[in-house]
């Protein structure tokens, strides 16, 4: 039969993909906090990682934030999530090791930030967990790998974490439930255009 306008193959296509969608939706029953894994050269992370903070807010859930290189505290997120009751927000950095040039200093105040982050994830009534540019510590050696896993995985059973930064360690890419990389395909900095609040602050 002539299908001239494409309706019926419209019509077809569909259904058979809402029967693929709907066996994996029926296929997956397992409630349990997942860990997300926002990494790669392209910007983004740290933004994706608080569109999920407000997602848990808006579901009751409490939330824990960790900065780890980060050392300001004008940024937009934290201007707005701090003001909220159900947000714990701890900024651990002193800025990127090319500011601070002290590996030394750098390890300690990572180390002293992942004191603070242990506490998050061992706490039952947070529901979700951000750690911040995480990957830095543990690209450079300031954290433990084989620790900060140990810890993901002593988590309470409902938590759910999120971790960003660039070049994340295989191994927390093959701990990690959902892994996203994001690609850097043009940015405005290097075009000569300074960083911009409700953009980059």
């Amino acid at each position: 039969m002539d299908d001239p306008t494409g309706v019926d193959r419209h019509r077809t296509r569909m259904r058979r993909k809402k029967e693929v969608v709907d066996a994996k939706i029926a296929a997956a029953q397992a409630d349990r906090g997942v860990l997300l894994v926002l990494t790669g050269n392209g910007k983004g992370k740290s933004s994706s990682a608080f569109g999920m903070v407000a997602r848990a807010l808006g579901h009751g859930m409490k939330v824990g934030v960790a900065q780890f290189i980060k050392g300001r505290s004008d940024t937009g997120e934290e201007g707005f999530f701090r003001r909220h009751p159900g947000v714990h927000w701890h900024v651990l950095g002193e800025g990127f090791t090319w500011e601070t040039q002290n590996l030394a200093r750098d390890t300690e105040t990572a180390q002293r930030g992942w004191a603070v982050a242990r506490e998050l994830l061992r706490d039952p009534g947070l529901g979700l967990v951000v750690l911040d540019e995480l990957t830095y510590p543990l690209k450079y050696g300031w954290l433990d790998i084989e620790t900060a896993l140990a810890d993901l995985a002593a988590r309470p059973r409902m938590q759910h974490v999120v971790i960003t930064g660039r070049a994340a360690p295989a191994a927390l890419i093959a701990a990690a439930d959902t892994v996203t990389e994001l690609r850097d395909v043009k940015h405005a900095f290097r075009a000569g255009v300074r960083a911009q609040q409700g953009v980059d602050l």
